[in-house]
């Protein structure tokens, strides 16, 4: 293997690389950068020329000697120099430049000079953020504060002062400086010497926001205050908007005072990014990190570590005070991204360290905002201590919105930024349609256009007003024309200077497809490209394994993707790379919203659905705000932009009420575990020692149900339920009691009695007479209508059997949401479920009670129930347009087209079209989600794949089918029960204009308008209603309850007697686990089968443990997966047993924790465990590397605990140990930090 070149690793603040090649001074030939000017030249005092460049973002730097830095992520950064010593000099390679120029150093030039940009001078980010605060220098900062009255700490404070009011000399830019020479780092250290020498009283919020180079916010400089007071906070503010600086200066006055402070963080990514950011303000020595990979200096005064890592400490002393716990000198905690207390899977986690933590550890809490944090804030201060809460709803960076269309990207909303932008309405989008058709045209048609008036102004709104409202078929149709490929809205972007930009498209797949698609379009100049290419070979010989091939060709052109599927290795190097300007575009999953601070200028979030296991589902209003805020730099772009780009089902009203929808309420999702009850109820180990024998006696604190009752029912649940639910019961019973009476007041006798008032006698009984027979006439228009349904549902049956000899038949499905507006869908008929022969979906149906069809019958005008005769529904399937399955009856089937397509083979011996889509339709056996019901049956759906896309292309749109094609027509049955309603429908709509035509009919209007109002304030609190009633659903708490039934598992199966309190062996191995089912984990580890596996068989058991939510992704060629040994096939298939047994006792007492066992994996974690390379394992594997490399951390995770747990066998724990260091190898181990 080659040798690592030798270069000097020298850390900048923002961790940038840089070519040893480059020189700061720049010849005048060097390329120019995209966005820069020409340098201009001016003299100084002394007649010395300096150089100047014009960098992008506006800003104005000199050039600054370009800086070496590993770009391996490693979680320990070089050493700083020793106290007392001077930094260490450049290396002779390199001159040592200064910020001053001198006519010498500008002789020098570079064999291949590169112009350097903003980024990589040292205090470009400081120069900015000083603008943007006002213009407040160093020397405003440090002025005296003076006081009339002469105190102690007020004098010592003054002779501060005065030192420090002495003017400063200036100072040359750190180029060439070691990281000691950091200004926050300095200036932290000043201010700890400080306080060592005057004492804590020195620290206020004025000597904290001196550390800083800006003027920091408002509600910075209030949350600081709190914490100062010696509160807890709870700070909701928008994404990027600055909140961990507040974690950060509570931890400069922690660390002042000598003290320790814990920053927890919900993800392993993220901890190691806030690991290297405070290192940079602290320095090595103070700032540790633990997490399930890492411990790096755990003993220091700042600890980085994982949510889940302090819960468990908590576990160990809860009840106890800070000094006789795990938590020994620590003032505070700090809890990032609070918000996650709303995660389904790991929100108990956050309650759980709310609940645990002494009282008199200080918590700051940082969430994105949410529409209740004065909740959160009042529950901390009932269960914690004092808690202030302060909230932020402006954004240091304003954001503005935009809408892509194929065409154009407009603003999204209107320049009051109230409601929607009327030009993105779908009229004015047809009509821009019309326009661009129009000049396609020959000139003598467009002449004829003009003339009769065709020549449509597209600002012309109120000629757009008065336009028929569009059918559903027409908006999806406009829809679909607007759709805009990726390259237009990338072009539409860059041509407004908003890249670089982060692009959300919510699958794996789409993001690497769209980098591919986008591999033949440029966004790097050649400077650009030569540092790409000199950073991607550093990046290559230090992590070999860990290139994506498939993404470099994307990657020099500026494009990357950035997802679970990529390496965590390789995404740290795009997030590098971007933060150099050097990727303009990253197309990621949802997942880089999640903390981890990549800022861009510009989001783009292509769609408002995303898939999930049970469908696609609409993202939250608080996911689309996440994904939002990664837009605008702060310092550097005057307002971030976000861009949501048209969709198929997506426009811009469904973007608009997404977005003015409001930020949604934390909601509790506290439940109980295996891990949370044994420790809970057995308590923590105590050690006592006997004076006179010597002996060391350990034994449990336990705590009895009652006393862990007290604590479960701390949880937030239960709080909002106790407070929250009251008021929210109180204001729904209002509502009720108002809807109940404006009900009344609309009644037909209350109109009646309306009409008397106001009329005359002769006027209101021509009115009464009319309305009576215009209520008899619309009964029978009613029951026209069900008739003609009847019929028009009894004709479809020997359609579809007709038509589908020889073809597919087009149909038509039509139904109505939940929100009452009307869906038509174009699919092609495949056929009867009954003649599906061997088919899982005809299984499915005849076997499950939700598919049951119970037809009550017509109501008659003689008020008996008429049943149909001869009519019995039955279910059908069809491919939708919109690639889905749809299973219904004739109910839901609108019409049937003649034409569709051939049900012939293309080529001889190649199977039927029906026999191939029935083969997919059977391939894929996912749930069933009823769209819409009916006595007739149901309307069901299910997404398609991949392989039915092609299919579903091939459906045409409603628009280009004609209506001659419909086959409905050829029943005369139908056609004269339409005519029958037809009739019926004009003579209603005679009478009505008979009652308009009456004496007293302007009177009765009035009521009738009176009437309608109370209708829409009745629709009005009945959706006020229905939110305050999920609202109280979301908030009932459970907390107990799960506890309980959980503790009934452990007693029953022997892990811990509940009434005594005594924890027997496997409670004590599962009490020390970590894992999603640690009951589960306990029984496995302790079993005596697995003594008889070698090391890799070992890790291949431990993997089918663990691999929930790794799946398969094959993809072309890559359809490989290896095979367990026979050895560990056998040993799961034997544990399959108790894993049942398992199952039946949960089950027993309403327990849903899963127990996973799946040996899918096994065979690619016994492989690399057994010693193969990663190439050799990737080689046409069928799983993405960062799924594999998550499986294999999470393996390596399981092993390592294995040697530490209680009462396990020596054996295996020699083997568990032996196999986590064998696996724990490149690119594996650098996952960790």
């Amino acid at each position: 293997m080659m040798g690592k070149p030798e270069r000097p690793h020298i850390r900048t603040r923002r961790g940038d690389i840089f070519s040893r090649h480059r020189n700061d001074v720049v010849s005048d030939t060097s390329p120019l950068k995209l966005g820069q000017k020409k340098k201009k030249k001016e003299t100084t005092k002394s007649g010395i020329k300096a150089t100047w460049s014009f960098c992008g973002a506006g800003k104005i730097s000199r050039h600054a000697q370009p800086l070496l830095y590993p770009l391996a992520p490693s979680s320990v950064p070089p050493d700083p120099p020793e106290q007392g010593r001077p930094p260490p000099p450049p290396p002779p390679s390199l001159p040592r430049v200064f910020a001053h120029r001198t006519a010498s150093s500008r002789s020098l030039r570079d064999p291949d000079p590169l112009l350097p940009d903003d980024s990589r001078l040292s205090d470009a980010d400081a120069d900015e953020e000083e603008e943007e605060g006002g213009g407040r220098t160093r020397m405003e900062k440090s002025s005296p504060r003076m006081s009339t009255t002469a105190s102690p700490a007020t004098l010592t404070r003054t002779n501060r002062a005065r030192a420090r009011s002495r003017p400063r000399p200036m100072m040359p830019r750190r180029a060439c400086a070691p990281r000691l020479a950091n200004p926050k780092l300095r200036r932290v250290e000043k201010l700890c010497s400080e306080v060592r020498e005057f004492g804590a009283e020195l620290i206020d919020v004025d000597e904290l926001a001196s550390v800083y180079d800006f003027r920091i916010d408002k509600f910075q400089r209030l949350a600081i205050k709190a914490f100062l007071r010696g509160s807890s906070v709870v700070v909701s503010a928008p994404t990027s908007s600055g909140k961990t600086l507040i974690a950060e200066a509570a931890a400069v006055a922690t660390v002042a005072r000598g003290r320790r402070l814990l920053y927890t963080t919900p993800l392993k990514a993220l901890s190691n990014q806030k690991f290297r950011e405070f290192r940079e303000t602290f320095g090595d020595n103070y700032v540790g990190l633990l997490t399930g990979d890492s411990a790096v200096n755990k003993d220091a005064q700042v600890i980085i570590m994982t949510t889940e890592i302090l819960r468990n400490m908590l576990y160990q002393s809860v009840g106890e005070a800070s000094s006789r716990s795990g938590l020994f000198q620590v003032d505070a905690i700090v809890l990032d991204e609070v918000h996650y207390l709303s995660d389904i899977s790991r929100g108990t986690v956050w309650e759980e360290i709310v609940i645990y933590s002494p009282k008199e550890v200080q918590l700051i809490c940082l969430s994105a905002t949410v529409a209740n944090a004065d909740e959160l804030a009042g529950w901390i201060s009932q269960i914690h201590g004092k808690t202030e809460l302060v909230t932020s709803s402006r954004r240091p960076v304003p954001l503005t919105w935009h809408f892509s269309t194929k065409t154009s990207l407009l603003p999204l909303l209107d320049e009051k930024g109230r409601q929607m932008n009327r030009k993105l309405s779908l009229n004015y989008l047809q009509l821009y349609a019309m326009e661009r058709n129009t000049y396609k045209e020959d000139s003598i048609k467009r002449r004829k256009s003009r003339r009769r008036g065709g020549d449509i102004n597209i600002n012309n709104v109120d000629s757009i007003t008065m336009e028929a409202p569009l059918s559903k078929n027409d908006m999806n149709a406009i829809r679909r024309s607007q759709v805009p490929q990726v390259i237009d809205t990338l072009h539409q972007i860059k041509a407004r200077d908003m890249l670089p930009a982060i692009w959300f498209i919510f699958s794996r797949r789409g993001c690497d497809a769209a980098v591919q698609y986008l591999e033949g379009c440029n966004l790097l100049d050649s400077c650009e490209m030569s540092e790409v290419e000199l950073a991607l070979k550093r990046f290559s010989i230090q992590y070999p394994d860990a290139v994506r091939d498939s993404a470099v060709k994307g990657l020099m052109h500026g494009v990357a993707a950035h997802h679970a599927g990529c390496l965590p290795l390789w995404k740290s190097f795009i997030e590098e790379l971007f933060g150099r300007g050097l990727v303009k575009v990253v197309f990621a999953t949802e997942t880089l919203a999640a903390g981890i601070n990549m800022p861009a200028r510009t989001a783009v979030i292509a769609a408002l659905c995303k898939r999930s296991s049970s469908g696609r589902i609409q993202l939250t209003s608080n996911e689309l705000l996440q994904m939002a805020g990664r837009a605008g730099r702060r310092g550097i772009d005057k307002s971030g932009n976000v861009v949501l780009v048209q969709t198929a089902y997506e426009g811009a009203e469904e973007c608009c009420k997404l977005l003015f929808a409001g930020v949604e309420p934390l909601v509790s999702q506290f439940t109980a575990s295996y891990g949370m009850v044994l420790n809970l109820l057995a308590g923590a180990k105590l050690t006592s020692h006997s004076s006179e024998s010597g002996e060391v006696k350990i034994s449990r604190a336990g705590r009895t149900l009652e006393e862990a009752r007290k604590l479960v029912e701390q949880s937030f649940g239960n709080y909002v339920g106790s407070n929250v639910m009251l008021a929210a019961k109180e204001e729904l019973s209002k509502i009720d009691k108002e809807i109940q009476m404006l009900t009344s007041e609309i009644t037909d006798d209350a109109i009646d009695r309306k009409a008397r008032s106001l009329l005359s006698d002769v006027a209101y009984k021509e009115i009464a007479d009319l309305q009576e027979e215009l209520r008899a006439e619309k009964r029978l228009r009613t029951e026209l209508r069900k008739k003609m349904e009847l019929k028009r549902i009894s004709a479809v049956k020997p359609l579809l059997e007709e038509l589908e000899n020889g073809q597919l038949p087009f149909i038509c499905l039509q139904y109505k949401d939940s929100e009452g507006v009307l869906h038509s869908i174009p699919a092609v008929y495949l056929g009867k479920v009954d003649s599906l022969n061997g088919s899982k979906v005809k299984n499915r149906i005849l076997g499950d009670d939700s598919f049951a069809i119970n037809v009550v019958g017509v109501e008659s005008s003689d008020g008996h129930m008429a049943r149909h005769e001869g009519f019995e529904p039955s279910y059908h399937t069809a491919l939708g347009s919109d690639n889905s399955w749809y299973l219904f009856t004739e109910q839901w089937i609108r019409t049937v087209y003649r034409t569709g397509l051939p049900n012939m083979a293309l080529t001889e011996g190649d199977a039927l079209p029906r026999e191939l889509m029935v083969t997919l339709l059977d391939k894929d056996d996912t749930q069933w989600d009823k769209l819409s019901d009916s006595e007739f049956g149901g309307l069901w759906y299910r997404e398609g794949s991949l392989e039915t896309w092609s299919w579903s292309l091939n459906v045409p749109v409603l628009n280009s089918l004609s209506d001659k094609d419909e086959a409905l027509y050829m029943s005369q049955d139908f056609h004269d029960a339409v005519e029958c309603y037809k009739a019926q429908r004009t003579k209603v709509a005679r009478l009505k204009k008979k009652i308009a035509r009456t004496e007293g009919f302007r009177e009765y209007k009035k009521i009738v308008d009176m009437t309608k109002f109370t209708e829409e304030k009745i629709k009005r609190l009945k959706t006020r209603s229905k939110r305050l009633i999920n609202r109280i659903e979301q908030i009932e708490p459970s907390g107990w309850k799960d506890f309980l039934q959980v503790s009934h598992v452990i007693h029953e199966i022997r892990a811990l007697d509940i009434n005594t309190n005594i924890i027997f062996p496997l409670g004590e191995t599962a009490a020390a686990i970590r894992g999603e089912n640690e009951l589960w984990l306990a029984m496995v580890l302790r079993s005596k089968i697995l003594l008889g596996l070698k090391p890799a068989q070992l890790a291949a058991v431990c993997a089918g443990l663990v691999s929930e939510g790794i799946k398969v992704r094959p993809w072309k060629n890559n359809t490989y997966i290896f095979e367990p040994s026979t050895m560990v096939t056998d040993v799961i298939d034997l544990l399959d047993d108790q894993r049942s047994s398992l199952l039946d006792l949960q089950e027993k007492h309403g327990v849903q924790i899963s127990c996973c066992l799946d040996s899918q994996f096994s065979g690619m974690v016994e492989a690399w465990a057994s010693g193969l390379t990663w190439r050799e394992i990737m080689m046409d594997c069928a799983m993405d590397e960062g799924d594999l490399a998550r499986l294999l951390r999470r393996t390596i995770d399981l092993l390592a605990q294995i040697p530490k747990l209680p009462d396990v066998d020596p054996q295996l724990q020699r083997n568990a140990l032996a196999a986590s260091n064998v696996m724990d190898r490149p690119p594996i181990s650098e996952l960790a930090g």
